[in-house]
């Protein structure tokens, strides 16, 4: 019995303390609430699944990071493909935004950055996320992504001018 409690008490501390990083993430690449609570409930399921395999809690948050991203990124095509599909058979119209002229700005903005997000590489995009959107320092993402802490820095630098330079983009298209 002392293993179960020494497990649980490791899947809840695991739990504490990466539950929000990988929320973060998630629902900045989903962009909803829904599908990143989802995302991060089956993230956490895959690692109580597997919590032996890892020695520290260190390595697990990692671990997750990296199954939570992917889960997102494989949601965000999944979504995108049904959406296209759906539109094509049904031709939906967007659905409306609520009304509140700050909500309104708030959500354009999101939704510009958020496009401008999507037109990044993924390369540049996984990094620029993980960074803003995950709070994590340049040596945690390097660990997660299996590169330097310097190509790190390098990649969320060029990021967030490509970033720029397609919100300026965007802004003078309109």
């Amino acid at each position: 019995m002392q293993r179960a409690d020494a497990r649980e008490e490791l899947f809840e501390r695991v739990y504490g303390h990466v539950y929000p990083i990988i929320y973060r993430v998630v629902l900045r690449v989903t962009g909803r609430y829904d599908v990143a609570d989802e995302l991060c409930q089956e993230a956490f399921i895959k690692y109580y699944e597997r919590i032996d395999r890892f020695p520290d809690s260190e390595q697990a948050k990692y671990w997750l990071i990296r199954v939570a991203k992917n889960l997102a990124l494989n949601a965000v095509k999944r979504s995108s493909r049904e959406r296209r599909a759906y539109g094509r058979v049904f031709n939906e119209p967007q659905p409306d935004v609520p009304s509140g002229e700050d909500r309104v700005v708030r959500t354009e903005s999101e939704a510009e950055v958020h496009d401008a997000l999507q037109q990044l590489p993924p390369k540049m995009r996984s990094v620029l996320v993980l960074k803003e959107y995950g709070q994590l320092n340049y040596k945690e993402i390097g660990s997660i992504l299996g590169i330097t802490e310097g190509n790190v820095k390098v990649r969320v630098f060029r990021a967030r001018e490509q970033l720029l330079e397609l919100l300026k983009r965007n802004e003078n298209a309109t």
